[in-house]
């Protein structure tokens, strides 16, 4: 197998190409990706990690118990404004909990995620990020060095 650059929304993923045969045999054995069950996973996830009961969460977003236990378990599809609820109650930003989905989803269809910066922003921002960062931190060792030397 070999890995060839391929770039999606301006980000550059890396995808193994070759042995089209194999690849293919590979992608019918997938099993389709259920957004929902994704979504409710990580709801689920974020939701324990808090330690929260479903009571506690349903109670904050001022859904029935019942739904969101069935959105927890990818029995529902839920909307937009339900998901931002949940997310409010939670206390996560709902493009958090979006970014967590859309990782699972590409892990799933076997796509690499890279932990990059997209090189549009990097060759647009870059320069003057790398620079702004390198005055704050000679600011910083400076100022740190200086009231240490007192």
């Amino acid at each position: 197998m070999v890995k060839q650059p391929v770039s999606v929304n301006g980000v550059v993923r890396w995808k193994d190409v070759g042995l089209a045969d194999q690849a293919k045999s590979e992608q019918k054995e997938r099993k389709m990706v259920v957004l929902r069950h994704e979504i409710g996973d990580v709801l689920r996830d974020v939701r324990q990690r808090q330690g929260r009961t479903l009571r506690e969460v349903s109670h904050s977003a001022r859904v029935s118990l019942g739904y969101l236990s069935e959105v927890e378990r990818g029995q529902k599809e839920a909307s937009s404004e339900l998901l931002s609820s949940i997310c409010s109650a939670l206390d996560v930003p709902l493009s958090s909990m979006l970014r967590e989905v859309s990782d699972r989803v590409a892990v799933a269809e076997g796509v690499a995620v890279p932990d990059t910066v997209p090189q549009e922003f990097s060759q647009r921002y870059g320069r003057d990020l790398e620079r702004d960062l390198n005055a704050e931190l000679t600011n910083e060792l400076s100022t740190g060095l200086l009231s240490g030397a007192r």
